[in-house]
């Protein structure tokens, strides 16, 4: 399996990045190669609105000359993002919150371009938050839900840890164990 993780969090020693330990660890003892990009390091700019991708066949096709280019090529030839962010304000980072935006060149929906380069893509979410899971974390699940419809891509779910005592939150063991079944899990599912 080939898997397209983005760490969204502007901290790379964070809370988000602990949870990814256990999980990342699991994926690749499973077998699994991955892609990982940490945001915070990475020059992507927002969408222009511009639709010249949408005019650029079978390629990704934005005009602009950034990282987002190397992020657009691995989601094409993976078979499951993985978004991992903390939750601010009831959304992801404006890290990953650029690189969905920017998703619009994948599919050639509106204009002389045609194709879907994400079709039958999966995506799952790993998030860190401060309030309860659903109080947290619903509108940003909701979204992805509504982005994979669009999209014609398959969300296969999330797995959340809440914030109560900083790092330690996420290096006890309830938190490493259900990190390494959320990624037994996706590995279990198929394509």
């Amino acid at each position: 399996m080939q898997i397209c993780f983005l760490n969204g969090s502007p901290r790379l020693n964070g809370n988000t990045a602990e949870l990814a330990k256990p999980f990342l660890e699991e994926l690749k003892n499973g077998g699994a190669n991955i892609d990982v990009y940490a945001l915070a390091n990475m020059n992507i700019a927002s969408c222009k609105g511009c639709y010249h991708c949408q005019d650029v066949a079978d390629e990704y096709g934005c005009f602009q000359e950034d990282d987002m280019h190397e992020i657009a090529k691995s989601i094409i030839g993976c078979d499951l993002i993985v978004l991992a962010t903390p939750i601010y304000t009831w959304f992801c980072t404006t890290e990953l919150k650029a690189v969905l935006d920017r998703f619009y060149g994948l599919a050639k929906y509106y204009r002389s371009a045609e194709g879907n380069l994400v079709e039958g893509k999966r995506m799952a979410i790993l998030a860190t938050h401060g309030y309860d899971a659903a109080y947290a974390a619903d509108p940003f699940v909701i979204g992805m839900q509504r982005m994979c419809e669009h999209y014609h891509m398959r969300y296969d779910g999330m797995y959340s840890v809440r914030d109560v005592d900083d790092l330690a939150s996420f290096q006890t063991k309830q938190a490493i164990n259900g990190a390494k079944e959320f990624a037994k899990y996706l590995l279990s599912k198929k394509t």
